[in-house]
C-alpha cells in the first residue's frame, strides 16, 4: 500500500473510533454534574437489581451497609421546635418564611 492507502485506512479507523470516544467523554461530563447523592444512590444496576441476592449471600456486610444507607436516606425531617429559625429546606432549595 502506498501513502494514500494508509491515509484512507487511518481516516476510516478515526471515523469508527470517534463516536465511541465522544460518547465516553459525554457520559463522563454528564455523570460528573450529578449531585453526590444521585451518583452513589440506588441505581438498580448490579448492586440492587437481579444480583442483589448474591450481594446478600456473599457480601453480607455490604448488603447490611446498603440497607442502613437506604434507611438513613429515607428518614423524614423532624418537626420544627418553637425556637427554630423561620426557614426550611425543600429539596435543593432553602425556603424562608416571612
Amino acid at each position: 500500500m502506498d501513502v494514500r492507502g494508509w491515509v484512507v485506512v487511518l481516516f476510516i479507523v478515526a471515523m469508527a473510533v470517534m463516536p465511541i470516544v465522544l460518547g465516553i467523554i459525554g457520559l463522563r461530563a454528564l455523570y460528573s454534574r450529578r449531585p453526590v447523592e444521585q451518583r452513589y444512590g440506588s441505581t438498580g444496576g448490579l448492586a440492587g437489581g437481579a444480583f442483589g441476592g448474591l450481594d446478600a449471600a456473599f457480601f453480607p456486610t455490604a448488603h447490611e451497609a446498603g440497607i442502613e444507607r437506604d434507611r438513613q436516606t429515607a428518614r423524614t425531617a423532624p418537626a420544627p421546635a418553637p425556637g427554630d429559625p423561620p426557614w426550611g429546606i425543600d429539596g435543593d432549595r432553602i425556603r424562608i418564611d416571612v
